[in-house]
């Protein structure tokens, strides 16, 4: 299936400088009109290996409760499992389009497996700038190794050993916002499917955009995961909407960056809430992340966990399947 890569009209568009029209946002949305510049707080940092766990509990939860978002370092995952899990993701993009098109997402599919550009309806018939390659990691009942490139030979053992890795750090964040919550530590991995729980990967490749003030990356959303980890390139782009204010997350290299996700939010009744976070691109770079999203299985049912819902707390959502949730969020129907 042939796909209008992004990587293409980035690179048409250095001859013009422009950028077609269907790329421009409105202005409500431009980066340079709505990015704010004045002193911002930051993206809390957590340090996973505090060996005061109260502590570490507190930070997490707090972060959860009032960011939606923070970054881990001393995570465990070692520096060089990041860079190789990044050459291998760069080099893919590297290759000629008709090699990518291998792996394009087939017409008509309902998994968002493959490569390509679409995801989200606009009702506008916007674009994002930027392709992108999703294929689930783990567990291995669910890994469909066609959309895992050959090219480069090394891109399948750099995933694999780069999943490992992320399944121990979800672990001991799933037991920390749990145990946030005043729940036993394994109580949120349990309600968003325990050991069933699909690890998605994808990698977002931002071209170099002559106009970078006009378009963004990823239009501004939630994650419709319970939790996405996310190692970013050391392009800047990352931006979360802070009370009412698009600030810009601080580059630190070989941190995570957590994101509370949509099923997060139901699972703790709106105790964590689920951060609205876009992407903007760069004129100079391509900007690049690889955020793996832990979703529940497709027919499993996420609700918000019993013991955190009584008379003074009523359920603010309700019981779904995780495939119906998504296609409610992919396709702008309501819940």
């Amino acid at each position: 299936m042939e796909v209008q890569s992004v990587q293409a009209i980035a690179f048409s568009s250095l001859t013009t400088n422009t950028i077609p029209a269907e790329f421009i946002r409105p202005e409500k949305e431009q980066p340079a009109l709505t990015t704010f510049r004045g002193p911002a707080p930051e993206i809390p940092t957590v340090d996973l290996c505090d060996p005061d766990q109260g502590n570490l509990v507190r930070l997490i939860a707090n972060a959860s409760k009032e960011w939606g978002i923070f970054q881990v370092v001393n995570h465990g995952i070692p520096s060089d499992v990041i860079s190789n899990l990044q050459a291998v993701g760069k080099q893919f993009f590297e290759l000629p389009q008709e090699e990518k098109e291998a792996y394009a997402k087939p017409c008509g599919a309902q998994s968002v497996e493959g490569y390509g550009n679409k995801l989200q309806k606009d009702p506008d018939g916007k674009k994002a700038w930027v392709d992108h390659l999703f294929h689930r990691t783990w567990p291995p009942s669910v890994v469909n190794y066609r959309f895992w490139p050959k090219n480069p030979p090394s891109y399948r053992e750099a995933n694999e050993v780069y999943a490992n890795y992320v399944r121990e750090v979800a672990d001991k964040l799933f037991t920390c916002l749990s145990l946030g919550l005043g729940l036993r530590g394994d109580a949120l991995k349990e309600a968003g499917g325990g050991e069933e729980m699909v690890f998605m990967m994808k990698i977002n490749y931002y071209p170099p955009c002559p106009q970078p003030d006009l378009t963004l990356g990823v239009v501004a959303h939630t994650d419709f995961s319970a939790l996405t980890l996310l190692v970013p390139n050391e392009v800047p782009g990352l931006q979360v909407l802070k009370d009412n204010r698009w600030i810009d997350a601080k580059y630190i290299p070989n941190a995570l960056i957590v994101h509370i996700g949509d099923q997060i939010e139901i699972m703790s009744n709106g105790k964590y809430r689920s951060v609205l976070h876009r992407s903007t691109v760069n004129k100079e770079k391509a900007r690049m992340s690889w955020p793996v999203f832990l979703e529940p299985p497709a027919e499993f049912v996420v609700g918000p966990v019993p013991e955190l819902v009584n008379e003074e707390n009523p359920p603010k959502y309700k019981p779904k399947k995780f495939k119906d949730y998504a296609f409610c969020k992919l396709n702008k129907l309501p819940q």
